[in-house]
């Protein structure tokens, strides 16, 4: 989107408000010198179309990514919502989305998270995925989700799987054995989803 901005003589840190003053500026100032004779009128008409170009791409992005007119998202509110441990807010303020693009998915899927609703949480990343397949953070998320996911899986049948003689077992436990190992990769499995889906949501 760089160069777009470069177009108007903004940054990407610009309001919708300054976006919008720029653009009517320069295309009035490019419609009228397109009238010139010349290679000046060519070059006007020229860079009046790569400002509409500009400016379409711009909006489009901001709208799809969920910007309002302050030039701060609305999504960062969903975020702070989860960021504070208010997921009943988080979800009130995503159902009142009207356009739901990959970030919203995204978003959906860590209120789902913290829900403990791992399925739908799965789901709604890969749609995520599918909408915008080259942001990391959402196959990222995915791939961990899916570990943690198949590690529940994994350790809800084997309470029984392995049994160790009675002396074995004991002298596994007192120096921390099986047990211990089975409980850090827990632990860490546990870390890495929550990490993650909490870095991505205070990252932007």
């Amino acid at each position: 989107m760089k160069q777009y901005y470069d177009i108007l003589g903004l940054d990407e840190t610009a309001t919708d408000e300054e976006i919008e003053a720029r653009y009517k500026e320069l295309r009035a100032k490019y419609r009228e010198d397109s009238f010139k004779e010349g290679e000046e009128g060519n070059e006007a008409a020229q860079m009046l179309h790569k400002l509409n170009v500009a400016y379409s791409e711009i909006t489009s992005f901001r709208k799809e990514k969920g910007q309002n007119t302050s030039g701060n998202t609305a999504l960062a509110d969903v975020e702070a919502c989860i960021r504070s441990g208010d997921i009943a807010g988080a979800q009130a303020k995503l159902d009142a989305f009207d356009e739901r693009s990959a970030e919203w998915h995204y978003l959906q899927s860590v209120v789902f998270y913290r829900k403990s609703w791992m399925n739908e949480s799965k789901k709604q990343l890969e749609i995520a995925m599918q909408m915008d397949p080259d942001e990391p953070k959402y196959r990222a998320s995915y791939e961990k989700l899916n570990n943690k996911m198949n590690y529940d899986q994994q350790a809800g049948g084997q309470n029984n799987r392995y049994n160790p003689a009675p002396e074995t077992q004991a002298g596994d436990d007192q120096m921390g054995g099986n047990w211990c190992s089975e409980c850090f990769s827990c632990c860490y499995t546990y870390m890495c989803v929550n990490c993650l889906f909490n870095i991505c949501c205070g990252c932007r």
